[in-house]
């Protein structure tokens, strides 16, 4: 019987370290040309990626659409990516929110259904601009698709009665999360009838329209700090930053990246103000 052949042994190779290349004391960036680009014409994979301020990136929306002829009432849409990660890998819940523009974009007004059994409360909803108001009975209806709306809310002691509803109005379902579900109807309707809605998509991203780029540079600014200070407030109080990145582009544009902490900074300070005029008085009080 021949002898098996002794495996030789392979001497493991020591695994290589991968280098930390340090740029901050660099001439240039690591891979790039350089840091700002000398010619009105360059090739931008050369260089790192021009962040701009917010409000400049607004007014190079409104120059481009000059530029290329486009339609001057097109969408301007903001897109964000959130930092969702918690400790111990947990994540933050998706949500959605709904917030009131100060500027709306928007001619009408939303159509909003209400569930509601109670004939006093169905008089109240219509009284307040409810679309349609009713019971059980708009369940086939709505199955049907002979009815519809852009927003249902509902009594809580009608919820337990819309299951069937479930599969169909998938995300527009009543929700006390969503401030969807209540007993004050008209504040509500208030919120919905006019509100504008944005959901987080893919774990952390979040694309919604705030204006249309025919709107004041103004208006299109208050209407993006006023979405960005609502996504912020869905951030948990122990969180750094909570928007990684932002970008800002018109339905026909480039994608524009800015600051998003430019434009919540001036609201911080704001709140800080506040706090310490709060304590101040305090203070003397306690004196």
């Amino acid at each position: 019987r021949a002898q098996k052949k002794d495996k030789t042994e392979v001497a493991e190779e020591p695994k290589k370290q991968k280098k930390v290349i340090n740029d901050e004391n660099r001439h240039k960036p690591y891979g790039k040309t350089a840091w700002v680009p000398v010619d009105d014409v360059h090739i931008l994979r050369y260089y790192p990626r021009t962040i701009y301020e917010a409000a400049e990136a607004i007014d190079m929306l409104k120059n481009f659409q000059k530029l290329d002829f486009t339609p001057h009432e097109q969408p301007v849409y903001v897109d964000l990516r959130l930092n969702m990660k918690l400790e111990k890998k947990k994540k933050v819940d998706p949500f959605i929110s709904t917030v009131h523009l100060p500027h709306p974009f928007k001619a009408g007004m939303n159509r909003v259904l209400v569930f509601t059994e109670d004939a006093h409360q169905a008089k109240v909803a219509m009284e307040n601009g409810a679309a349609i108001a009713g019971g059980v009975e708009l369940i086939q209806p709505i199955l049907d698709d002979e009815i519809s709306a852009d927003f249902y809310i509902a009594v809580p002691d009608i919820l337990s009665k819309l299951v069937p509803l479930k599969n169909k109005l998938r995300k527009k379902f009543p929700k006390s999360k969503r401030g969807s579900v209540g007993l004050h109807i008209p504040k509500m309707l208030e919120l919905f009838k006019t509100g504008h809605e944005y959901l987080v998509e893919n774990e952390c991203y979040i694309r919604t329209q705030i204006a249309t780029l025919d709107m004041p540079k103004e208006h299109i600014f208050s209407n993006l700090r006023t979405v960005l200070l609502d996504v912020c407030s869905h951030r948990p109080a122990d969180m750094g930053p909570f928007i990684e990145r932002a970008i800002m582009a018109s339905h026909t544009s480039e994608a524009l990246w800015f600051r998003s902490q430019d434009v919540l900074q001036p609201e911080a300070e704001k709140k800080a103000a506040v706090t310490h005029q709060q304590i101040e008085s305090e203070i003397s009080r306690s004196k």
